[in-house]
């Protein structure tokens, strides 16, 4: 019997630079992908700003880095990830990086740890800079994730209470119904031309003679050109579902796996 390997993962966050509501679906985004065996937070402890972060520390078992800030307007705990990370990077015991923060100055940190062979996983808000973006091998909105698990967990109230919201329109189901057509209705315009027609290259670039082309390939493709790219950006949780609700291309199953090709117009005779 063949044994998997789950992969090892140092999860790095930047407490100047991160939302502690969105911690907790942090970790669990990065369980998807293996498992978190070096968790550490940076930031100034002794200042009344991080106050709150004390509070998810120890049920999540993250290690708090101490770094004073001995300069006024400069960010300390920058250089002392950066160290720490390098360090971690050549004892040669992880398979890859989460870096939470929204700050581009991580972005040499990314390309190096990607140029040694690791994979880097960003974490952060849609304002984050491009650049830092680019340079992840993928990039998670957090904003995406505390809309799915922040909400659920009733972690912040105020996004609780538009769950609440959402619950009471489920149970009527016509207007449950309306609400999901409109949906679907106004999501293509709602999607950047770039995006589109990235969909599309990947779809044509890895097709078949008959213009088949894999979903899991598909969504390979865009990742590595587009590392942002997230089905939830766009108000869905898979890639499938995305795929299906654009209408613009027809699907179908074989051996458990989806395949996709455009939708061919139809001559008028």
């Amino acid at each position: 019997m063949v044994e998997i390997q789950t992969k090892k993962f140092a999860v790095l966050i930047d407490a100047d630079n991160s939302s502690i509501n969105a911690i907790s679906s942090v970790l669990e985004e990065v369980a998807k992908y293996g498992i978190a065996s070096v968790k550490r937070v940076y930031g100034d402890w002794s200042s009344e700003t991080l106050k709150k972060w004390r509070d998810v520390l120890l049920p999540h078992a993250i290690t708090p880095v101490q770094q004073f800030a001995y300069t006024k307007g400069k960010d300390a705990t920058d250089m002392i990830l950066i160290i720490d990370a390098m360090d971690l990077l050549y004892a040669g015991a992880l398979d890859g990086f989460c870096i939470v923060s929204s700050d581009s100055d991580f972005t040499p940190l990314a390309s190096r740890i990607r140029e040694n062979g690791l994979s880097v996983y960003g974490f952060g808000k849609k304002s984050t800079p491009e650049a830092f973006k680019k340079a992840c091998d993928k990039f998670i909105y957090v904003e995406n994730l505390v809309t799915e698990t922040d909400v659920k967990n009733g972690e912040d109230e105020e996004l609780a209470l538009v769950q609440d919201k959402k619950i009471a329109e489920t149970v009527k189901t016509t207007e449950s119904k309306t609400i999901q057509q409109t949906k679907e209705s106004t999501l293509p315009e709602t999607m950047d031309r770039a995006t589109l027609n990235l969909i599309y290259k990947a779809v044509k670039d890895n097709a078949d003679e008959n213009g088949w082309a894999n979903l899991s390939m598909v969504g390979q493709y865009i990742s590595a050109v587009k590392p942002d790219f997230d089905s939830r950006n766009y108000g869905r949780a898979k890639l499938s579902g995305l795929i299906k609700t654009l209408n613009l291309f027809e699907t179908k199953i074989e051996m458990s796996q989806m395949y996709l090709r455009k939708i061919k117009k139809q001559s008028i005779a």
